[in-house]
């Protein structure tokens, strides 16, 4: 099978998203198909839009020796009208790969129904999507007034790529050794992510009675980083650490020494950060917006707060600093959990069956 795949940017940049795509390129690449990127310089969102009446886009599209093109939906910009006339033009299908809609994010209201009506135009321009949750599939369904949309499939990222190997002795050791809580945030410096949220609701407890370490770029949003970087001074939150974005090796290690998970995001599409940490046994803190019920029981493995509900942020961290055999017991069913979901390369055959299957239709009807 030859697949298109089109991407802002470069596949390797550390996002979930990114994470998504480079799996099912690996995949792809190693079952014996052959993948081109196309990759499309990421500029602001009026200008992608611009995108639309490009003639050489549509052109090197067009001219693509390839059986489908998938277009990852963080692209939407660039194809809202473009798609229509590609369709025209082609006899692959075109699949859009959804993590989540903008129009879902924190943005003022008006913003929203911009982004919505947008989005609206580019989800109907495209001949079937593989979501990355139940919750990215219900809100694509609401945006364009389905049941259910159609030609889709629900394929779940997946948090082994570390091969954790932790057990459960090792997770209830780790959590009944004396000293402060060691608390991970795993997520770019934006925004979206919430660490502000969490370092006010630090600033609420003890200060011997946590630790937290930082991972993740500053690169994305540097007005966003500075404004944290001023919050930890003018709060004096010593005990903060921050690494930078890591390497899998340097990420493994964080993940092995740290007791808790917290990245309140104001919405996340599935959340994979939540099931990595869930790989070594670390019980994770999110919010109730977007897909982290799919991984997290409330009070379970886990908890899921409202979002921007900093009091009740405070709460969980502080019981969990006190009750270390509750600690003990929600990373034992946080690391059940992330046994019992499935593997990369699960998933990602799900999708490969599935697109094989529509190319196939495709070059039937040709």
């Amino acid at each position: 099978m030859r697949v298109g795949l089109v991407i802002y940017g470069n596949l390797e940049t550390l996002t979930g998203g990114y994470l998504y795509d480079r799996q099912l390129v690996e995949y792809l690449h190693r079952v014996g198909d052959h993948v081109d990127v196309i990759s499309i310089p990421r500029r602001n969102y009026v200008l992608n839009l611009a995108d639309n009446f490009s003639s050489s886009l549509l052109r090197r599209l067009r001219d693509l020796p390839i059986d489908i093109l998938l277009q990852d939906e963080l692209c939407h910009p660039s194809f809202v009208w473009l798609n229509r006339r590609l369709r025209r033009l082609v006899r692959y299908p075109i699949i859009s790969i959804v993590h989540h809609l903008r129009c879902y994010e924190a943005h003022p209201a008006w913003q929203n129904l911009f982004y919505r009506w947008i989005e609206r135009q580019y989800l109907a321009s495209v001949g079937g999507f593989v979501f990355n949750s139940v919750t990215t599939r219900q809100a694509v369904a609401r945006v364009l007034n389905r049941a259910d949309p159609t030609n889709s499939i629900v394929a779940h990222p997946a948090g082994d790529r570390f091969a954790a190997t932790i057990t459960e002795t090792e997770i209830a050791a780790r959590a009944n050794r004396p000293g402060a809580l060691r608390i991970l945030f795993v997520g770019n410096l934006i925004p979206r992510k919430g660490l502000h949220m969490l370092l006010d609701a630090l600033a609420r407890l003890p200060p011997d009675s946590w630790q937290l370490t930082v991972v993740g770029s500053p690169d994305f949003d540097a007005n966003y980083a500075q404004t944290i970087y001023r919050q930890v001074a003018e709060r004096h939150l010593s005990q903060v650490e921050f690494v930078g974005a890591l390497e899998d090796g340097p990420l493994e290690i964080k993940y092995i020494e740290s007791h808790l998970l917290v990245v309140p995001s104001d919405y996340e599409g599935f959340g994979i950060v939540y099931l990595e940490g869930m790989s070594f046994g670390l019980p994770a803190i999110a919010t109730t917006s977007g897909a982290a019920h799919e991984i997290i029981d409330d009070g379970g493995n886990g908890f899921l707060i409202s979002p921007n509900d900093v009091v009740a942020l405070a709460c969980r961290i502080d019981l969990l600093q006190r009750e270390r055999g509750r600690l003990a017991q929600m990373g034992v069913e946080a690391r059940r959990r992330f046994l019992s979901h499935p593997g990369w390369d699960e998933s990602m055959r799900y999708i490969r069956d599935v697109l094989n299957n529509q190319s196939a239709r495709a070059e039937g009807r040709a």
